[in-house]
């Protein structure tokens, strides 16, 4: 076994800090990577204060990891020492029901492995990117094109990017689609940029009317202050797709009834309390869909980096030392931040 230091959590009440804890020695076919940079998403501040009720502890999160492979068992063949790599929310899975079978290990059947927490049905537990190391099997490991500058802001790619283009490329965004981006934070500020790479036109929807400027800039045709209800009038049964980033309960009626015919609205935040339930006229009315979305799969998630590389789409972070986190988490909070934290893993 490997020793590392790391943060995390020794229960839903302690605030994060400092620990060693072991990582194994690579098999033949893992790959032994240095963290350089690791995104911190709204997902580790849920588990790490068991918010979803299923942490094990002690809790090291951290699914949004980029680095340089340091190291690789003797059958690995995709990565060679040097190599600039990331790593997602999974490290490993089935891989022999229809869903691994299929390219979308993100919905094993048998429950894939997260990077932190362990395996979504139980396990033994797993620790994520809040370290200096961490050792992967081979086909999770995913390759980075991007320029090392970029190296920071590619961290998010890696949940909050694949997050939203996996339902943009299931519901065909595209050239002539009419695209809603509810919620301008680290998952809405990435679909924003993700939709107007593929042609789409953009429409982000937001409560606050500051963001307006930033949403442009970012690349919406349009937003909408959707407290506003004239504002959200002019966008009745408009679009072909909206993606619903916002990770606490509210009224979907107001999104549901933009759709066209056949539209889709695609859930993507998690939130600790359930929506309320939507009006079922606001759907068989217009034969419209309510969907979620779970990140991606491997195969996908490296189209994304691709695609993301060859459209110099990067994530726009702040960058934080390690032992900054718990402020980071209070500020998550507040949605104070443009748009993702990203942690320099040398400060640990």
């Amino acid at each position: 076994m490997l020793k590392t230091k790391a943060y995390g959590a020794v229960n839903k009440n302690s605030v994060l800090t400092s620990m060693e804890i072991e990582r194994r020695t690579p098999h033949s076919d893992d790959v032994q990577i240095q963290i350089i940079y690791c995104g911190v998403c709204h997902s580790d501040l849920h588990t790490a204060r068991n918010e979803w009720k299923t942490t094990q502890y002690p809790c090291v999160p951290g699914h949004e990891i980029v680095g340089r492979v340091t190291s690789i068992g003797d059958k690995v063949q995709r990565f060679k020492l040097g190599d600039l790599v990331g790593v997602g929310c999974m490290v490993d899975s089935c891989g022999t029901c229809s869903s691994c079978a299929d390219g979308v290990e993100q919905y094993c059947e048998n429950g894939f492995t997260g990077t932190y927490n362990g395996p979504v049905f139980g396990g033994k537990n797993t620790y994520g990117g809040y370290s200096q190391s961490i050792v992967v099997k081979e086909s999770f490991v995913l390759h980075i094109k991007h320029n090392e500058e970029q190296l920071a802001n590619v961290a998010p790619l890696l949940c909050a990017g694949i997050t939203l283009y996996s339902p943009l490329r299931h519901w065909n965004a595209g050239v002539n689609k009419q695209v809603g981006i509810v919620g301008l934070g680290g998952l809405g500020h990435m679909g924003v940029k993700l939709a107007r790479a593929m042609d789409s036109h953009v429409v982000l929807f937001t409560t606050s009317p500051s963001k307006i400027e930033d949403g442009k800039k970012l690349g919406a045709h349009e937003v909408c202050v959707s407290t506003d209800a004239n504002q959200m009038q002019n966008y009745l049964n408009q679009f072909d797709l909206i993606i619903n980033t916002v990770s606490v309960p509210h009224d979907l009626n107001a999104y549901l009834q933009l759709l066209k015919r056949d539209g889709s609205m695609v859930l993507v935040g998690a939130p600790e309390e359930p929506h309320p339930s939507p009006e079922v006229f606001n759907l068989i009315f217009k034969r419209r869909q309510l969907a979620g979305s779970l990140i991606g799969g491997i195969a996908e998630t490296q189209e994304m980096l691709d695609f993301c590389a060859d459209n110099n789409i990067v994530s726009d972070i702040q960058i934080i030392p390690m032992d900054y986190i718990n402020t980071a988490y209070e500020r998550i909070l507040k949605s104070d931040v443009k748009y993702r934290f990203v942690i320099d893993m040398n400060t640990i």
